[in-house]
Formats: structure tokens, sequence, C-alpha cells
């Protein structure tokens, strides 16, 4: 592998990801959502890598994103809208992004002969849980129309390894948490509380539990997954730790090792309609360490440690008095 394009790169796992492609002297193409300011996120400290090209467009624009993938070998696509309340409020920016994007990508990538596309879902397809760990093959069923979407982006990518031979994985990160994180996430939510003025901690349900995964983990096994060979494409890959935490118990668990002592208050406008929320969300990663060596080296509590000091850092960048949807 020579040339990757990475969608999605300024963001959250997108930066982590392309810093790792970068280590490994793989030449990176970058490509974010346009902004008139040509701002890069989180990849403006890179600025200098000469084996990094950063390009800003809208992977709802196909002739964009064709541009962009020109000399690419492999392309990992995580563009996406993400935010599950966000998707009650703007559904059709879901499809537009998540459905249409993710076939520009497959066009994409078919017409240029792109040796390996991975194509990145999330455990929120799942829905509620049939049985526990939940491998591949469990069913899928939608609870939020940004769950929705990425199904319909999942079924598009597979059909076309069906019909069309092309070389395509599914990557289906269950929770992933970290640096750079945005404020929306539960876990920067209650950190940048604690680091506030604010009296309390404002949560929403409370008994949810979700397997987490530190940002490098995740990007470590999305790097293994890119170099699996053809006996790989037309598969599904969860990623994650096989074990669970629930928000009270990481709420818990923030609040100790930051010394805090903030009362927990739920707020209404921050819990999910019932028949939308899902209780358990927990992985059977065998299949992953199946087919590459990828294991989790992060503890949840040590990740942890890492993300509470980079947002102690970092916490000016965030609006905390607001909740981001």
């Amino acid at each position: 592998m020579k040339k990757i394009l990475i969608t999605g790169a300024s963001g959250f796992i997108g930066s982590h990801l392309v810093e790792l492609f970068l280590k490994k002297k793989i030449n990176v193409v970058a490509y974010d959502l346009y902004n008139s300011n040509n701002n890069w996120g989180w990849l403006e400290h890179l600025r200098k890598k000469k084996n990094l090209q950063v390009i800003l467009g809208d992977v709802s624009d196909k002739k964009s994103v064709e541009d962009a993938a020109k000399g690419c070998e492999v392309i990992v696509h995580l563009a996406s809208l993400i935010g599950i309340p966000y998707s009650y409020k703007s559904p059709y920016s879901y499809i537009n992004t998540n459905i249409v994007g993710t076939y520009n990508i497959l066009e994409t990538a078919l017409k240029n002969k792109i040796q390996n596309t991975l194509i990145t879902s999330t455990s929120e397809v799942y829905g509620e849980q049939k049985y526990i760990p939940i491998d591949e093959k469990h069913s899928v069923e939608a609870s939020s129309p940004y769950a929705s979407t990425k199904i319909a982006a999942d079924n598009l990518a597979l059909s076309y390894f069906k019909s069309f031979k092309l070389p395509v994985k599914i990557i289906r990160p269950f929770n992933v948490f970290g640096p750079r994180q945005s404020g929306r996430g539960i876990i920067p939510s209650v950190i940048l509380q604690i680091l506030s003025k604010k009296r309390t901690i404002q949560a929403g349900n409370l008994y949810p539990m979700r397997d987490y995964t530190y940002v490098k983990d995740t990007c470590n096994a999305i790097y293994s997954i890119s170099r699996l060979k053809s006996n790989a494409n037309g598969e599904i890959f969860n990623i994650g730790t096989n074990k669970t935490h629930s928000v009270k118990s990481i709420i818990d668990l923030i609040k100790k090792l930051m010394n805090s002592k903030k009362k927990i208050e739920i707020k209404t406008n921050r819990v999910r309609p019932k028949k939308s929320e899902v209780d358990i969300l927990k992985c059977n990663n065998k299949k992953l360490k199946k087919f590459s060596k990828w294991n989790y080296q992060y503890s949840f509590e040590n990740g942890l440690k890492e993300t509470i000091k980079w947002f102690e850092n970092n916490h000016q960048r965030f609006k905390s008095d607001i909740y981001n949807i």
C-alpha cells in the first residue's frame, strides 16, 4: 500500500487514523468537509507532513470524491453524520451524507479499481440485542434515523461486492472514545462538565451498557483490516473489547479519577425516546481476531486516564455549557 484516501479525516477517529498511516510511511489523502476557512480540524498540527495531502469537499458530491481518490489504492470511508439525537431533528441530512456519500465512495472505488475499500458502520445497526455478545451474524434493526442510514449504507456496500465483485469490507466499531472526541459523547461530556463551573453532571439514561474501545486500539484494528487479503472481501468485522460499561458506572469512574463530588442530574432532553433506546451493545470480536492479529492494548481505565489528561489540557476548545446533540 503506497497511497490511501481517508474520508472524515479531520474528525475524531479520522485524525488518529491519519497519524497512524503517516507513521507507517504511507501517503495519505485526507478528505473532509469543505469550509471557507480552510480549517483542517484535528489535522492542523500535521500541516508540514510531506506525505499528507488534505482535500476539502463533500462526500455527497460524486465528482469531488472521484477527484480525491485519484492514484489511491485503498479507501477508508469514515465520513458520516453520527449523532443519534441530531438524527431525530434532521434525518434527511443523514440520508444525504451516509447513504448518498457511501454510494459515491463505492462508485469511485469501482471506477478507479481501488484494491481495498473499507466502509465504516456502527454497532447501533444491531438495535436491541437478541443475544450477547453480538457477533456479525446478529440481525440488524434500526432504532434511530442514524442507524437506519448506516444499515442502508452497509447493504449497499455488500451489494457492490456481490454484484460487481468490488473488494469491499465493512468495519463495525462499537463505542470509541479518546482524545479529540466530540463533546456530545458521554465520556467527554462528563469530563467537560466536571471541569466546568456547573454544580451537577447532567445526563440522560443511566442504565444503557456499551462496549468501549480506546481510539488508538480502534485505529490499529482498522489498519489491520485494510491489509487483509481477498478472502476478507465482502465480510463484516466488529471492533470492540467484549466488555461493557453502563453510563452510571462510567460517570462514577470518571468522578473517582478526577476527584469530583458533583452529583448526577437527569435531564429529559438528554434521554432518548423509550423505543429508540438500546439497553446493551456488547461486542463479539472473535472474527476480527481470527482474520488478523489485532487485540486491544488499552484497558478502559487506562484509556480514560489518557482521555481525561487530554481534555484537561484542551477543554477551552469545547462549549461545556451547551448540550451538544
